[in-house]
């Protein structure tokens, strides 16, 4: 009789235990599904048309004593400007900035100054135009100046796209949405479905010529050329359900 009273405990022990089981299993099951997350990155791009040009450069001229340079330069001035104003550019569109008079000195072979050998005035001088085929024309042919009196030492022209801010909005937007498909396509691929956005991170943009492949981790934003493309990149964390 004490042996058949345990029988019937150890039994319900034993079906509590199965149950309990299953019931674990499956919650651990549930609990590990939800817990499963996916991370994807996402791009866009886009080509841009710089809207607006820059184009610097130097007039210098170096004499045997800081007047004579400083008359030289005023000499050739004019004619600089003559030919600004050709193209359009003339009073406040033109940003003449301080003349800089300095020394040049002359050394010896053991590199100690031996005197001054001449003087040297410049004068920074840029204009800047909606024409971007304007400012790249100009800064080809401004060069040929030197062939009366002028020495205009002329940079790279610049190159900008003033509306980037609207833009970033637009094509940030983009990645994003390419992101979440790339998501969906890798859940459908493991029968899986692509749950909520955990969170999401913006990459720098970059900014570069047509048809370049540069790419920085600061980014990039090319001033060189009047084509660009801007591409954007965001790294999405989604729920896998």
């Amino acid at each position: 009789m004490v042996r058949n009273r345990f029988i019937i405990p150890f039994s319900i022990l034993g079906l509590a235990l199965i149950i309990s089981t299953f019931i674990f299993s499956g919650t651990w099951r549930k609990i590990k599904s939800e817990n499963q997350t996916i991370t994807v990155t996402g791009s866009a791009k886009k080509v841009i048309v710089s809207d607006l040009g820059i184009l610097r450069g130097t007039l210098s001229v170096e004499a045997g004593t800081a007047l004579e340079a400083y008359r030289a330069l005023q000499a050739q001035k004019p004619i600089l400007l003559d030919y600004l104003k050709s193209k359009g550019f003339s009073g406040d569109k033109v940003n003449v900035q301080t003349i800089t008079s300095y020394p040049n000195y002359s050394f010896n072979q053991q590199g100690q100054n031996i005197g001054i050998r001449s003087f040297s005035s410049s004068q920074m001088i840029d204009v800047s135009s909606s024409d971007v085929q304007l400012i790249k024309a100009m800064s080809i042919e401004i060069s040929s100046l030197v062939e009366r009196g002028v020495s205009f030492q002329v940079n790279q022209p610049e190159y900008y796209y003033t509306k980037l801010g609207d833009i970033k909005i637009e094509i940030q937007a983009e990645a994003a949405k390419d992101a979440m498909i790339r998501g969906q396509r890798i859940a459908e691929a493991t029968g899986r479905e692509l749950g909520a956005l955990k969170s999401a991170r913006m990459g720098v943009l970059q900014i570069t010529p047509e048809n370049s492949n540069l790419t920085s981790d600061y980014g990039v934003n090319d001033v060189s050329s009047i084509r660009k493309e801007i591409v954007a990149v965001v790294n999405a964390n989604f729920e896998i359900d």
